[in-house]
């Protein structure tokens, strides 16, 4: 058997194996590659070079920027649609938007964040892949009890708005502004967990 032919076996062979932490982290290079050197490979144009990396960038970026975008737009569309009926109105919505963001949608970033740590670990070390399943499960439970609690404060928050010395048009509107958030903030929760979740698995 030739050179060339036991260096198209191993070839073979490595395109097989299974990526451990054992398996090299450059890959070979690609076939229309394969007879440059390294010094000759990086006298490729550079602007091909650019226009690549530039290319996957924006490929990879754009269903996070639309999820981004889709995620913001709930208190963005509010804000612009009350911020026309009057000053006060406007006053409302900026405050109750605060106030979710200090309370439901921090504690939705911060368990997930946990469940993001989680989830990537689990998929990319446990040999059960169904291990990330049971995590989205009981991240979906936790977070949903530690929601459940929110939002009994939202729903009586107008009486929490007075003790804290808020005017009184607040009390009562940001009161009834959030009571009409709470099914919105569970999926918010939810939203998040299932985002992690299939970051994950890239």
């Amino acid at each position: 058997m030739s050179s060339n032919d036991l260096g198209q076996c191993a070839e073979g062979n490595e395109q097989n194996i299974e990526a451990n932490e054992q398996t090299r982290l450059i890959a070979k290079l690609p076939s229309s590659h394969s007879s440059l050197g390294v010094s000759e490979l990086f006298r490729l144009p550079r602007h091909r070079l650019w226009l690549s990396e530039i290319w996957l960038l924006t490929r990879t970026s754009i269903p996070v920027i639309l999820a981004y975008t889709l995620q913001n737009s709930l208190q963005t569309i509010s804000v612009i649609i009350v911020g026309r009926l009057s000053p006060e109105a406007l006053a409302t919505a900026a405050f109750s938007y605060m106030f979710a963001m200090s309370t439901a949608w921090l504690i939705a970033l911060g368990g997930t964040t946990a469940l993001d740590t989680l989830a990537s670990s689990s998929f990319t070390g446990s040999t059960n892949k169904h291990d990330l399943g049971i995590l989205l499960q009981r991240g979906l439970v936790v977070l949903s009890g530690f929601y459940a609690i929110v939002a009994v404060v939202w729903a009586l928050s107008e009486h929490l708005f007075r003790a804290l010395g808020q005017e009184e048009y607040i009390c009562v509107e940001s009161a009834m502004f959030l009571r009409c958030l709470i099914p919105g903030g569970l999926g918010y929760v939810w939203f998040e967990s299932m985002k992690k979740y299939l970051q994950a698995q890239g």
